[in-house]
């Protein structure tokens, strides 16, 4: 056996809190990699309507998460359609009230100050209820603390923490975490991931590199 299969809805039988978040994705604007899962007692299968907020088609924005992605409990993504405009006198959306106040206000506006696409690199884990804010980039291997709000992009293999959230410290040293992303385990196919499991969990890393 290879690991369970990530076209799995539910991965772990009698535990229906926790799901392979790419078999319950219908927006063509949010892409799951494979076993990414997100846990949700109150029912995780709503995570594209209850956790990806504001998002709006019009904009063009998307949500990437990437492979083996440990989303925990409340974790939220703000899109780019929470932000107000701030090139006038007034951030106030007079348009979207209409009775008059539509007129003469181009939409692309708010296309044109997109942050751009969120994406949320390979082996990462988010903790509970931390906020990621639109256009953000986590880099693959990332930590983020419980009740984070993520307002910049994380580096590959930090730890953050705090709101806004800072950058407590890197998992691993400089050369480590170049090798890491060079090795990139977490596009290997299933079966040879499950060969090299005790270099990966036991943090072997010269096991990794001849693997490759």
């Amino acid at each position: 056996m290879h690991g369970p299969n990530p076209s799995t809805p539910y991965p772990m039988a009698g535990f229906p809190r926790t799901v392979f978040l790419k078999n319950f994705i219908t927006r063509p604007t949010i892409e799951i990699g494979d076993y990414s899962y997100y846990d949700d007692p109150d029912g995780a299968e709503r995570f594209e309507d209850d956790n990806v907020l504001y998002h709006f088609e019009f904009y063009g924005d998307r949500l990437i998460i990437k492979n083996f992605v440990a989303i925990a409990h409340g974790v939220t993504f703000i899109m780019n359609g929470a932000n107000h405009l701030m090139t006038g006198f007034s951030t106030y959306p007079f348009n979207i009230f209409g009775n008059g106040w539509e007129k003469d206000f181009d939409a692309s506006a708010y296309v044109a100050a997109s942050r751009g696409d969120t994406v949320v690199g390979n082996d990462v884990w988010i903790g509970r209820e931390a906020r990621i804010m639109p256009g953000v980039t986590v880099g693959d291997g990332a930590v983020i603390g419980a009740h984070a709000v993520v307002a910049g992009d994380v580096p590959p293999f930090a730890i953050v923490a705090g709101n806004p959230a800072r950058v407590i410290r890197l998992r691993f040293d400089e050369k480590t975490v170049a090798a890491l992303l060079d090795i990139a385990w977490w596009y290997w196919p299933a079966e040879k991931i499950t060969r090299n499991l005790a270099a990966i969990r036991g943090g072997d890393l010269s096991a990794l590199a001849t693997a490759r």
